[in-house]
């Protein structure tokens, strides 16, 4: 899938993707990012894979565009 970067917080290690479409945005961890965390920037596109967990969707695999 792809999305765009709506909120990143660097120093809790998260963020929220918006995706076209999609009313929810995603929530993606540092854990699930492909290349350097730090990298990932507000406003820019990424692509990525949605996994079904306990508390709702989470991307995984998050990587710039």
């Amino acid at each position: 899938m792809k999305g765009t970067i709506k909120r990143i917080m660097y120093d809790r290690n998260f963020g929220f993707i918006q995706v076209e479409g999609e009313e929810d945005d995603i929530f993606f961890h540092r854990s699930g990012t492909k290349g350097e965390f730090q990298d990932l920037k507000e406003d820019s596109e990424v692509e990525f894979e949605i996994e079904e967990t306990d508390r709702g969707k989470q991307a995984t695999n998050v990587e710039a565009v």
